[in-house]
């Protein structure tokens, strides 16, 4: 299974790069469309960690980070392509694939240090607790990482671009969003870890079984 997590963690990671140029609202709070996706990628390195240990979980954050500059070189080159002749969406293909610098050195950025520090919390816990309060070493790693991905993302991204008090606003609101996902994600994280326990169990014994 430890593949295909990592496939999952992956593919979500370039998708919230994609969807993120798309803002949506809900109440007060206006988000761009890569919070419904993102957050999950933290869900996905506790399961990672809690069934194959530190080094898988770290291992995956790291082929995140390079998977996402390789891809933003490769979109970069596509932009530069020249369009066919008869392809007339270049200037729409250019806006939603082109991020600025600064928000692409924010992403990144806020994207290695939350990652790695999500990966800490949780077997700094898992250490004390063994296989015990699963729940808080979920949320609580989860619910600090976030905090450190919001604030260095939006104030490497944005400051001096808007006042402060919307940065401020901004800061809050997004945490909330992430906040409440990291809070209701508990019951997904139990079921992949049992799922992934039972089938590399099941594995083992048909290696077993095989020699």
């Amino acid at each position: 299974m430890y593949i295909y997590f990592n496939a999952i963690f992956v593919g979500l990671l370039l998708l919230s790069n994609i969807l993120s140029v798309k803002l949506f609202q809900m109440g007060s709070i206006v988000l761009p469309a890569a919070a419904i996706v993102y957050v999950v990628t933290y869900l996905m390195t506790d399961v990672i960690g809690e069934v194959y240990g530190k080094d898988a979980a770290r291992k995956t954050v790291q082929a995140g980070f390079f998977t996402q500059i390789i891809a933003m070189l490769f979109i970069y080159i596509s932009i530069q392509l020249p369009p066919a002749a008869d392809f007339q969406s270049q200037a729409a293909f250019e806006e939603i694939f082109s991020g600025s610098f600064r928000i692409i050195i924010a992403s990144l950025v806020s994207y290695f240090v939350s990652q790695h520090l999500d990966v800490s919390i949780f077997h700094t816990l898992k250490e004390r607790h063994g296989r015990k309060k699963l729940w808080l070493r979920n949320n609580l790693s989860t619910m600090i990482s976030q905090l450190f991905d919001t604030v260095l993302f939006i104030i490497i991204a944005f400051w001096g671009v808007v006042p402060t008090s919307v940065l401020l606003g901004m800061i809050v609101s997004q945490y909330i969003w992430k906040f409440t996902v990291a809070a209701v994600d508990t019951p997904f994280a139990y079921l992949l870890v049992r799922w992934a326990r039972k089938y590399e169990a099941k594995h083992q014994t048909a290696l077993l079984e095989a020699s």
